[in-house]
């Protein structure tokens, strides 16, 4: 006999009531008569069972759960195809022969692998490099992107016009937004990546720059190579 069985003054409360049943769990189990007594309102007004509520509950979150896991599916396909473009990319920058190879597989693999409509690969040196890739005096470049190369990291959103005239010359006009990865090693400053857009979203400075970074560490690793064998 419970304490409420023995003071029939007592009163309990819904939050009680609540516990109970969360504390037993299989109360209504050999309970039958109890079930097809209780009702629940719908949100049309109609009364439903509480089995039938169970019912729909469940249902619901087995929706949820299914858009849960399409969408997840959804991101591993996505992340598959970037992996095996990224792959591709990395993989031709390896076996490049010279420094045209270096520069003709990254703009080649951005604009048709990745639908990249604006991209460019600026190279800083004092010299003449024998490549049909842009090259610009070390000074110069300095000057015009000291604030994208400040800490040799990628950076993403709305330029400024000089920078943007200096990295896509001629074509500065259409772009909204960008995202540039400094090229380093060692000390080095190489040049840069810079890839664009005409949609202001595209590369908003909340967007994240890991897969360009990633990019752009790669080339700054092969770069050198090519670059001291010209010497």
């Amino acid at each position: 006999m419970s304490e409420y069985d023995s003071d029939p003054t007592l009163e309990i409360n819904a939050e009680q009531v609540g516990e109970y049943l969360r504390q037993h769990p299989d109360f209504f189990e050999h309970r039958d008569d109890l079930l097809l007594k209780m009702e629940i309102p719908h949100q049309r007004g109609e009364a439903i069972s509480l089995v039938e509520r169970q019912v729909n509950v469940l249902r619901e979150r087995n929706l949820e759960m299914r858009h849960r896991l399409n969408h997840l599916l959804d991101v591993a396909r996505d992340n598959d195809r970037l992996f095996d473009k990224t792959r591709r990319l990395v993989l031709n920058l390896l076996e490049a022969r010279n420094l045209d190879d270096v520069v003709g597989a990254t703009e080649e693999s951005l604009r048709n692998d990745f639908q990249v409509p604006y991209c460019e690969m600026l190279l800083f040196s004092d010299r003449s490099l024998n490549t049909h890739g842009r090259v610009s005096p070390v000074a110069e470049a300095n000057q015009q992107l000291s604030e994208l190369l400040r800490n040799n990291r990628a950076v993403s959103g709305v330029l400024r016009e000089g920078e943007l005239k200096f990295l896509f010359p001629g074509q500065h006009q259409q772009i909204a937004s960008a995202a540039v990865s400094p090229l380093h090693f060692s000390g080095r400053s190489l040049g840069v990546l810079a890839i664009a857009s005409e949609d202001e979203q595209q590369y908003r400075s909340s967007v994240g720059t890991l897969f360009l970074s990633y990019v752009g560490d790669v080339i700054s690793r092969v770069l050198p190579h090519h670059i001291d064998a010209q010497v």
